[in-house]
């Protein structure tokens, strides 16, 4: 949605501005004559159904999203699967490496422009900040997803969730940590990094809710987990690195806190581009995730495309890619239910913990304030 998202495996291949300019050009050509306006329609019965939205899609030829790498969430293999099921539209995919806060710039910087972001995939507190920016829309398997998973009209809906991990280089770190605790000792001077800043990036402030958990705080008190990031830094054992793909097989960054399905992308489940030497902790107790969520941007310059990829996200192929990856998704309750899930995906990744702990919109908002106002000084 947290970086959100950073990685330094090979990025999807961006078109030049120049060229997206004309081929907007041409799509808008296009899209008019296709007797379809998508911009206001809030389901696929609105342009006449999926065919119709298909048809519009295609004749915008065009899809923007924005900080998706590759490893995160499966987001690679589900980019592929949209480009072949739907060739004529080509996807455009903007700063992987970026932040929420960088989605909501992007939107509001390029707005009226064809490179604007089309889709977002965006953390719980800067979707709160920004719900001016979100065209309500509603996905043909709507009941699928949890009333309290979405908004009510449309303008946003639950995606995934992981939960918050160590990741750690074996040949590094010879014993594996049982606490959050051990991260404060002598043998992981200048070891850990986090995924960005988390006054602006969602798995960031994660760690820190994690460590709140951990430290006696919890998902209305965060001040702890704030307080540990400061001892550690105190220690000398918290890196200012944006940790990477690359920098973990570098060896450069040996101990990351970031979501499960990352640090698992990360290790031997990464193939040739994993680290074998990488392994994932949860800690015991700690079950903390966050769903990131899902939006339409209210000026997408092709809204089109935008709505029939969000139909494409919520379709079982889809949401069992999640779950591959170790993200648990928004629905997955209704695919066990329908007999849609993969089982022996779901028998791999383990069920949803019992415990599972994740912040409301008003605890994050909460949090997001002493993030802002305490999170410097903690850590300079």
């Amino acid at each position: 949605m947290t970086t959100k998202r950073t990685i330094a495996a090979v990025s999807l291949a961006t078109i030049a501005a120049l060229a997206l300019a004309g081929c907007s050009a041409a799509a808008a050509g296009t899209a008019a004559t296709s007797k379809v306006d998508a911009s206001k329609a809030t389901s696929a019965a609105d342009v006449g159904g999926l065919d119709k939205l298909v048809a519009a899609a295609n004749a915008e030829g065009q899809l923007n999203v924005i900080t998706l790498p590759p490893s995160w969430a499966n987001y690679g293999k589900i980019i592929d699967g949209f480009k072949k099921k739907y060739p004529k539209i080509t996807i455009n995919s903007a700063n992987p490496n970026g932040s929420s806060a960088d989605e909501v710039a992007a939107a509001k910087s390029q707005k009226g422009q064809a490179t604007a972001p089309d889709v977002f995939d965006l953390g719980t507190a800067v979707l709160d900040q920004n719900l001016d920016l979100f065209a309500p829309y509603r996905v043909a398997n709507w009941a699928d997803i949890p009333a309290d998973f979405k908004d009510a009209s449309g303008k946003w809906y639950y995606d995934y969730t992981g939960l918050m991990s160590i990741g750690y280089d074996s040949k590094q770190i010879t014993k594996a940590p049982s606490s959050l605790d051990d991260l404060l000792g002598s043998s992981y001077k200048g070891k850990v990094a986090i995924k960005g800043n988390p006054t602006q990036a969602n798995e960031a402030a994660s760690a820190v809710y994690l460590a709140a958990l951990e430290s006696g705080g919890s998902a209305d008190n965060i001040q702890p987990g704030v307080d540990f990031f400061g001892k550690l830094k105190k220690a000398g054992n918290f890196l200012s690195v944006l940790p990477t793909q690359a920098t973990v097989n570098s060896g450069e960054t040996p101990v990351v806190i970031q979501w499960s399905y990352n640090n698992l992308a990360w290790g031997p489940d990464g193939g040739s581009a994993g680290n074998p030497n990488w392994k994932t902790i949860v800690l015991p107790g700690s079950a903390l995730g966050s769903y990131y969520n899902q939006a339409i941007n209210v000026d997408a310059p092709h809204p089109a495309a935008a709505r029939l990829w969000e139909e494409y996200l919520y379709t079982p192929e889809v949401q069992n890619l999640f779950l591959a990856s170790g993200a648990y998704p928004s629905t997955l309750a209704a695919t066990q239910k329908n007999k849609t899930v993969d089982d022996q995906v779901l028998k791999s990744v383990g069920e949803p913990p019992a415990d599972f702990v994740q912040l409301t919109a008003d605890q994050a908002a909460a949090a997001s304030k002493v993030l802002s106002g305490n999170w410097a000084k903690a850590v300079g």
